[in-house]
């Protein structure tokens, strides 16, 4: 695949084929979220996949994080290597890794402590708790291996190589596909084994992505004289740069998780079998937004590299096209799920699971399938104002997204029933987009300064 120069090449070419292995490498990510579901809703029972899916909100919360943390490390980076100052760009690099991995390791200890006490307070099912609680303390373990995993794969993205994170990705697909079989049907590990299937599956990427980026930094691409390499160790003030951008990202992307935290304490008093289906209807939903996430992503890395090398107009011009990009992935989703929603949702669910579980997950799918172009269309408009660093207005309209969907949910799930939590989807989206947008048209993004 041609490597794709985002400060020459055509806008266009350069933010698709940026984005395609960044989607390719998120697809196979959720590809084995996925078949954890699958292997432990076919295998193991509708109260595992239910366990699973309890779980899997509040890891998406800590998941989050390192995400938020990850962008404020990129756009610092990707201004330093748009203006070439490629020393200051490798210590703005290991300021990022060692300041997250502290992180990571406070966080994995907080979550092993209290995971039990945060699932009761969400009101799950008694007779999934004890696997639920066993999940969320295996992959805490793990979780400093997890979080540098997407830190890591954050500053590959920011050097322009979307790549590298891709083979890493199909590896550790592969190979957690293969622990989670070996785990569940031979060794008979159930929810357990799905847990050591994904740490060790990412941990091992962790480790192998972290000797790769330490070869490319020390390569001739980017200086490899003394003075570059006095520089490269720690700068306060450039985590503080970093502190800047990524604190409000954090801030957003956990509160939005915790949030949909409390909108599955609305699902789980619906019981474990709506539970199940809703889990089977939201690990489809998020193969469907990765797209969309990977294209705002190409546009966070195309505008921090434009804005490093002064081409704000250039930046208008790549938004302008990635439009076109996504309403192309919003029709292609749209034809799966009208052609496929039920075969889909019946992959998850064996045939001794109860209708409620397929009923509301086909459910939920159907009436998704026609607002992904939406979160699209919010995420290559965020992307431009993370990019550029300018998170007030990015935040907050991400937060006002929050708010409808929590609203909505607990205020109609009485009156609608277990379908005012995904009705309230589209409504936050459309929100977030038009505050964005707006902010967008002013131009107050292209003269902020960061490095």
């Amino acid at each position: 695949m041609k490597q794709y120069d985002m400060l020459r090449d055509a806008p266009g070419k350069s933010l698709f084929f940026f984005a395609l292995p960044m989607i390719l490498g998120n697809l196979f990510q959720q590809f084995y979220n996925m078949v954890d579901s699958v292997i432990v809703g076919q295998c193991v029972g509708e109260d595992a996949l239910a366990a699973v899916g309890a779980s899997y909100s509040l890891t998406t919360v800590f998941i989050m994080i390192a995400i938020g943390g990850g962008i404020g490390a990129s756009v610092i980076t990707s201004q330093y290597l748009g203006a070439k100052e490629y020393g200051k760009m490798k210590t703005s690099i290991y300021t990022a890794l060692i300041s997250f991995a502290v992180v990571s390791i406070v966080l994995g200890i907080f979550g092993f402590i209290m995971c039990g006490h945060i699932l009761r307070g969400l009101n799950t099912p008694g007779n999934i708790l004890a696997d639920a609680v066993l999940y969320l303390r295996i992959y805490f373990t793990g979780l400093p291996f997890l979080f540098m995993y997407n830190v890591l794969s954050s500053v590959f993205n920011a050097l322009g190589n979307s790549r590298t994170p891709l083979y890493l990705l199909i590896f550790s697909s592969i190979l957690n596909v293969f622990l989670d079989l070996f785990m569940v049907l031979v060794l008979g590990m159930g929810v357990a084994g799905v847990a050591v299937a994904t740490v060790a599956a990412q941990g091992l990427s962790a480790v192998i992505s972290f000797l790769l980026l330490m070869r490319t930094l020390g390569g001739e691409a980017y200086g490899c004289g003394e003075e570059a390499e006095k520089r490269c160790c720690y700068s306060i003030r450039m985590l503080g740069s970093m502190v800047r951008i990524a604190i409000p990202s954090m801030v957003q992307q956990s509160i939005v998780s915790i949030g949909m935290l409390l909108v599955q304490s609305v699902v789980n008093g619906f019981g474990s079998s709506v539970l199940a289906g809703y889990t089977s209807g939201i690990r489809i939903e998020s193969i469907c937004i990765v797209p969309m996430i990977a294209t705002g992503n190409a546009v966070s890395t195309f505008t921090a590299q434009n804005l490093g090398a002064g081409d704000a107009m250039r930046v208008r011009k790549g938004y302008r096209t990635a439009y076109g990009i996504v309403l192309g992935f919003g029709v292609l989703i749209l034809a799966v799920l009208t052609a496929f929603h039920g075969q889909i949702i019946a992959s998850f669910l064996g045939e001794d699971n109860g209708a409620a579980a397929f009923a509301t997950g086909d459910a939920y799918l159907l009436f998704m399938r026609f607002f992904f172009l939406f979160i699209g269309m919010k995420a290559i408009t965020d992307g431009v104002l993370k990019g550029a660093g300018d998170v007030f207005v990015f935040t907050l309209a991400n937060l006002i997204n929050l708010g409808i969907r929590v609203f909505i949910s607990f205020r109609f799930a009485g009156i609608w029933g277990v379908e005012a939590v995904w009705y309230a989807v589209p409504m936050g989206w459309i929100a977030n987009f038009v505050i964005s947008f707006l902010w967008y048209l002013t131009g107050r993004w292209s003269r902020r300064k960061i490095i």
